[in-house]
């Protein structure tokens, strides 16, 4: 089991806020004292460009940054370091690739997402159907709370260009079958291209590309105790190289003038201008704490306190609370989103912020979901290792209080 104190030891915001109850992390997570460490050491000790100086501090920066991505192909079973992209973030990565894929969608064709998308992996999609005069297709969800399969395998045809869904939803905390739905894609249109956000699941969860046959995985540091402004795009090798740069600039061309230019192999051709490089050697300081702990017990922990929350919050709010998503905690990630009747989730996080709880409130980038469900707004609570159920009873103490407060 994880000791959650010994955890919160390495966690330098718990000093600043020793009686803090961060219930958010499915927003961004809170860093540890070795990423903050890797970028302070960047920035103080080899502070230079990469890919780009012939001097020591720049060979040593370029060293480090590519041996982090090196680290993150490592991580989610890449094949080759080639296959990973520098991007500035989830929502980052799944506008790269649609602009990389542009040229594909024509008129008539489809792309498909689901209901439970996170904007960042709706509305690329959305505009892009518009702009190729395309149908975007919409996988619903089950009375149960989970995607509807028989659907996905209905909305596939022979103009399905691509297929976009999270590993993870970040408002019902469903964790879906990735690799069943990939193979359910591919079995029907192998042409179709696929696309799997992970944000929410590379941190608690296995991620193995190949396994899951994806042609493209988009995740962000933040969520898994990085830095902001980081994040990957996965893509296998053979789709990348035949695929131009959309975004252009220096150092990623091999050879210019004025009448012609040739691109740098992958992924430096998608890598244009200088990168987040703190950010990108922070970010395999984040996988390699991730990795002194153990994703086995991360992801325990996360069971645990998930199903302790559900059980916690059933007996004491009953039929007033209406948790959204699966009623089983092992179908879920550390994610649970509510509502009550008469009362709103901004009154409810502002309330609990006053007793030092930090909770989610709103449609958390997932407004056609709520739409969908005929709500407008749940709170949102989400877990990670330097949580407690100790926090949890608290945190229930303290919404019961809220209840009062306001009567309902």
């Amino acid at each position: 089991m994880i000791n959650v104190q010994d955890v919160k030891k390495n966690f330098p915001i718990f000093k600043h806020h020793p009686d803090l109850i961060y219930f958010d992390s499915a927003s961004t997570s809170l860093k540890p004292k070795t990423v903050i460490g890797a970028e302070k050491e960047y920035l103080e000790q080899y502070s230079a460009n990469v890919g780009r100086g012939l001097y020591p501090l720049a060979e040593k920066a370029t060293e480090k940054f590519e041996a982090a991505r090196e680290k993150v192909a490592c991580y989610i079973k890449a094949t080759d370091s080639k296959e990973i992209i520098f991007t500035a973030g989830t929502t980052s990565s799944i506008n790269l690739v649609a602009g990389l894929l542009s040229h594909m969608v024509n008129d008539g064709d489809n792309i498909v997402t689901t209901i439970i998308e996170h904007h960042s992996n709706f509305l690329p999609w959305k505009e892009l159907a518009k702009q190729k005069s395309a149908k975007l297709r919409i996988v619903n969800i089950t009375q149960e709370g989970e995607l509807d399969m028989e659907m996905l395998k209905k909305t596939i045809d022979a103009r399905t260009k691509i297929v976009a869904f999270s590993a993870i939803s970040n408002v019902l905390g469903i964790i879906n079958p990735v690799e069943k739905m990939i193979a359910a894609v591919k079995n029907i249109n192998p042409q179709t291209l696929v696309l799997v956000d992970a944000a929410q699941a590379v941190g608690a969860l296995p991620v193995d590309v190949i396994k899951w046959d994806a042609d493209f995985v988009a995740c962000s540091a933040h969520k898994i105790f990085g830095p902001t402004g980081i994040g990957i795009l996965y893509g296998k090798s053979g789709i990348l190289e035949t695929l131009s740069p959309v975004t252009f600039g220096g150092g990623m061309v091999s050879e210019t003038s004025a009448q012609h230019q040739v691109y740098e192999k992958i992924p430096t051709r998608f890598e244009a201008g200088t990168p987040n490089i703190a950010g990108a050697i922070a970010f395999a300081r984040a996988l390699d704490y991730i990795e002194s702990i153990g994703l086995a017990k991360i992801r325990l922990h996360e069971k645990t306190l998930t199903a302790h929350a559900m059980k916690r919050l059933n007996a004491a709010f009953g039929n007033a609370i209406n948790i959204l998503g699966p009623t089983d905690p092992q179908k879920r990630g550390g994610i649970i989103s509510f509502s009550f009747a008469g009362i709103h989730p901004h009154d409810i996080a502002h309330l609990l912020g006053e007793e030092n709880i930090c909770v989610r409130a709103g449609h958390h980038c997932a407004a056609p979901l709520h739409q969908a469900l005929g709500i407008d707004a749940t709170t949102r609570i989400s877990f990670s290792i330097y949580n407690s159920e100790e926090e949890i009873d608290k945190f229930i103490e303290a919404l019961q209080q809220v209840k009062q407060k306001l009567k309902i």
